[in-house]
């Protein structure tokens, strides 16, 4: 089915998590994707207010990461965390799997740790990172079934940290037969290309994390695709 550069375009959120990124970094990012029609901008918790600043009375959402980018805090300092960003503007939190639990067998910790953070979101949607290149065939399955008896409205793949945060169709396509058809996924990890982009959402993706360049690429490609409309 043919999709078109403004659908996709709804379906991005659109990053800037390097820990050097400055105030005036996010505010500009912030501008450019309020002016350019973007949907949702994703940051660290440090930058949540001053996005949300910028992004105050647009249709911007603005998405926090928590237990960013290892997963390795307590349950506690996430839903702190959470419950700060939430204050400050947050729109949606994407959380860090406690992968240290998922590794040890503790599944029951690993939900715990998504529901109290679902809790603290109040409402507002959780997507958790599974971080699919650490994970074996039997923990991405346990970990996507995680999320969703957590509460998630998302499996996310990848934070883009580890040593190589590359999303995989087959591994999207095994989160998809796992959740189900409701729930989200969002694809994340060197989704940079339109071909990239197109066999994400084919296997099963509904939100690609991404930069703005690669969004851009990404868009421009769709127009190509559909001889030269958006």
């Amino acid at each position: 089915m043919e999709v078109t550069s403004e659908q996709v375009k709804h379906t991005f959120d659109v990053a800037l998590l390097k820990p050097t990124a400055t105030f005036a970094e996010i505010e500009t990012l912030a501008r450019t994707l309020r002016e350019e029609g973007f949907s949702f901008l994703c940051v660290n918790s440090f930058h949540t207010a001053t996005a949300a600043r910028a992004l105050q009375g647009s249709k911007v959402t603005v998405v926090t990461c928590v237990g960013f980018p290892q997963g390795a805090v307590s349950t506690a300092t996430k839903v702190f965390e959470t419950e700060a960003a939430i204050a400050e503007g947050a729109g949606e939190i994407d959380m860090v799997m406690s992968l240290g639990a998922l590794f040890g067998g503790d599944l029951s910790l690993a939900e715990s740790d998504v529901r109290a953070v679902v809790h603290a979101a109040q409402g507002r949607p959780v997507k958790v990172i599974i971080e699919t290149p650490f994970l074996s065939m039997r923990q991405k399955i346990d970990a996507s079934r995680i999320a969703q008896a957590g509460g998630a409205a998302y499996v996310k793949t990848c934070t883009g940290t580890s040593p190589d945060p590359l999303a995989l169709y087959e591994d999207v396509r095994l989160i998809r037969q796992t959740i189900g058809p409701t729930m989200g996924i969002k694809a994340s990890g060197r989704v940079g290309s339109y071909f990239r982009c197109m066999a994400m959402r084919e296997a099963g993706a509904t939100r690609i994390g991404l930069v703005l360049e690669q969004a851009r690429e990404i868009l421009r490609g769709c127009e190509e695709a559909n001889g030269g409309e958006a």
